[in-house]
């Protein structure tokens, strides 16, 4: 169980808003964590689509945090991350996989693509809750710029599972001819 002394810098939620101020500070945390992680991910990814498809998901990452600070400034209050425990599940389960595949290149590709996938799914989640609670408490211009980062998290989603069962199969005829080279 966690205590709230853990957590540093929360309050007691009362109320819907809130909430949602809590659950936005978890993805703005979420959204810091994943673009280093995209950044890692790109400098060590050789296989040309998955580096593009990374190259352009940093950029709307990028833009995704500039959206969240201003749904804080919309809402009066100054961005805070709050530490989003499952961000970080997920980076360091990646992060283990690629250590423990080192040694072949189009195993830490497709791991690389999809522990991608997992965090797209983990954001869209979030970002349809915090579109929800935006919408309950009243905040049009916030619901605006959350749907843009949901919008961009499912056609990253989209795209990272189109490319799955080609580095899968990628991965398979590596095997299969003996051959670990990469891209």
């Amino acid at each position: 169980m966690v205590q709230l002394s853990e957590r540093p810098g929360t309050k007691k939620i009362t109320n819907l808003r809130d909430k949602f101020i809590y659950e936005l500070g978890g993805i703005y945390d979420a959204e810091h964590r994943f673009l280093e992680a995209q950044q890692l991910m790109w400098q060590y990814s050789q296989h040309k689509q998955l580096k593009s498809l990374l190259e352009t998901h940093i950029r709307e990452t990028e833009q995704q945090i500039r959206n969240l600070e201003q749904v804080f400034s919309n809402l009066g209050q100054q961005p805070q991350r709050v530490t989003c425990d499952a961000a970080a599940g997920l980076i360091s389960d990646a992060q283990k996989l690629t250590l423990l595949a080192a040694d072949n290149p189009k195993i830490v590709e497709l791991g690389v693509a999809g522990a991608q996938a997992k965090v797209e799914q983990l954001e869209i989640a979030t970002y349809r809750g915090l579109i929800k609670g935006a919408q309950e408490i009243g905040q049009n211009e916030v619901v605006r710029l959350l749907q843009q980062n949901l919008q961009q998290e499912e056609q990253t989603a989209q795209k990272i599972e189109q490319h799955l069962p080609q580095l899968l199969q990628e991965a398979k005829s590596a095997e299969s001819s003996g051959s670990n080279r990469s891209r």
